[in-house]
């Protein structure tokens, strides 16, 4: 049988001082993923990070890349793998060129290639005008391209970048999320961020930790389906009491915001719109907006981060 798996991470586990810093996290990626992972700052995301690339052992479980194990064979699963981690690993005094042949080398890009390498690199990274500028004097969207070129000059089948778009501006942060989709066209990256915008921009797949737990683990349609939800806004300049929109069938339940606009929620399979329209056409309610109610990225992570919290205090 043979495994397509680029990254598969099985019970990882990491303690500090008797403390589960990760805690029996699994998963997979396959080539030409890439896989959102998602926390609040302590959430275990660098811990997890540093045993995928294999700076730091775990406690239990295990990593591998394209079936080869880290422990085992340390050095071929390294050789596979690309890592930016949140402190950039930048030799400032350097200049681009020769900071990447460098990092060419140490990647055991054969000499006869390195050259090459670099040039398609600095291309792919929008670096190509870069090349003798000193790194210490690039603004630091063009220090974080650099670092990203470090961690793919070798071609690796996974890329995992710890946060990075932090820091950067709106305009740098833009060029930053296409340069990752691009790279994740034909590898596996794995990026980890709590920024959650950056997840649905860039990623196909999503995970959230939370306490060293991972909390949700699907496709980012899963996670914008948790967004969308059954419910609609509704205004309306004669508004009924909520007694008369929950005689409409598959309507649930009938919130009034202190705005003057209502909540309605619906049962499952259930499309209601097209009734409360008709409802209010003829019962001239004076309706001016139907629409989807969407819970915000920022509701459903707090949903899901704190879900723990209130079973424990239950």
């Amino acid at each position: 049988m043979i495994n397509n798996f680029t990254v598969e991470a099985t019970e990882l586990t990491r303690l500090y001082g008797g403390r589960e810093a990760v805690s029996n996290v699994s998963f997979s990626l396959s080539k030409g993923q890439v896989l959102g992972f998602l926390g609040p700052n302590g959430a275990g995301k660098s811990t997890t990070m540093k045993m995928l690339t294999g700076n730091l052992a775990p406690s239990n479980g295990s990593v591998k890349i394209c079936g080869i194990d880290m422990m085992e064979n340390p050095k071929e699963a390294k050789a596979l793998i690309g890592y930016l981690p949140e402190m950039r690993p930048l030799y400032k005094e350097l200049t681009v060129d020769e900071y990447l042949t460098i990092a060419a080398r140490l990647h055991r890009v054969s000499a006869g290639n390195i050259k090459k390498a670099v040039e398609i690199t600095k291309e792919r990274c929008g670096l190509a005008h870069m090349s003798k500028r000193l790194i210490e004097n690039l603004s630091n969207g063009y220090q974080q391209r650099v670092g990203i070129a470090q961690a793919i000059i070798h071609n690796p089948m996974v890329v995992i970048l710890d946060e990075p778009t932090v820091g950067l501006d709106p305009i740098q942060i833009r060029d930053i999320r296409a340069l990752i989709r691009e790279v994740g066209a034909e590898r596996s990256v794995i990026i980890s961020t709590h920024i959650l915008p950056e997840v649905e921009v860039v990623c196909d797949h999503v995970q959230i930790i939370d306490k060293g737990k991972l909390v949700f683990n699907g496709a980012i349609d899963v996670l914008k389906k948790q967004r969308i939800g059954n419910k609609l806004l509704i205004s309306m300049s004669n508004p009924p009491s909520a007694d008369s929109l929950l005689k409409i069938a598959g309507v649930t339940e009938v919130e009034v915001l202190a705005t003057g606009q209502m909540r309605v929620r619906f049962a499952e399979d259930v499309t209601p719109a097209e009734a409360i329209v008709q409802a209010a056409v003829h019962n001239n309610w004076g309706l001016h907006q139907i629409s989807p109610d969407q819970t915000s990225l920022e509701e459903v992570f707090m949903q899901l981060t704190y879900q723990d919290a209130a079973l424990t205090a239950a």
